[in-house]
């Protein structure tokens, strides 16, 4: 069964729509077809409306998708499609810097380094607790042909946030985010620091700057 993912803790996120290996299915019929039509279609951008857009690359260069955040009447619309990710769900955010740098220093942490870190943590991390962070999505699908796209709309995030003086990056990340829902039965001291910053993603596979 294909169900449209949407994470509890994600209250500001109006919609989302998981595209892929759901053929035959009511889902998958009103929003797998690139001119198809979603109830994310209902706030669509008024025309001159602002769009954003950040060109996806994985670490050595290649360029694996697009997506395009744009101003609607109900937040900002973001909307993505990938190619040549691996299967299954991935963490899907809004960083905090826009330079996506394959083995660079977190802009934090010099010490530390690794792909797309120069993104920095997720936008708004300062201000929330993980699952609430302003670049916090709902987790992004791919299917086994490796192709997987995503709208959703949220009103805690504006453009204004994304293009200020830093700017900001789009980011997937190799593993499903859990938004640091992790229960007391697990972990009787709550999720550790780690899984409150990042809910677990783990390592960044596709990086864009978003760019006017």
């Amino acid at each position: 069964m294909c169900r449209t993912v949407v994470p509890s803790l994600l209250s500001a996120c109006a919609l989302t729509v998981v595209v892929g290996g759901c053929a035959g299915t009511d889902e998958a019929s009103s929003a797998s077809t690139a001119g198809g039509t979603t109830a994310a279609d209902a706030s669509a951008p008024e025309s001159g409306a602002g769009e954003l857009t950040a060109r996806l690359v994985d670490p050595e260069g290649g360029e694996v998708g697009v997506a395009t955040l744009t101003e609607v009447e109900g937040g900002t619309q973001v909307e993505v499609r990938v190619t040549g990710l691996s299967p299954g769900f991935h963490g899907f955010h809004v960083h905090a810097v826009g330079r996506c740098e394959p083995d660079s220093p977190s802009p934090t942490d010099p010490a530390m380094t690794g792909d797309f870190l120069s993104a920095g943590g997720h936008l708004g991390a300062g201000e929330a607790d993980h699952g609430e962070h302003a670049g916090d999505l709902p987790l992004l699908f791919v299917t086994e042909a490796g192709t997987g796209a995503l709208t959703v709309v949220t009103d805690t995030l504006t453009l204004d946030q994304v293009t200020d003086e830093d700017g900001s990056a789009v980011m997937v990340h190799a593993d499903r985010d859990n938004y640091a829902n992790v229960p007391e039965r697990y972990a009787p001291g709550g999720p550790d620091q780690m899984t409150r910053n990042t809910g677990d993603a783990g390592g960044r596979i596709a990086c864009g700057p978003v760019e006017g």
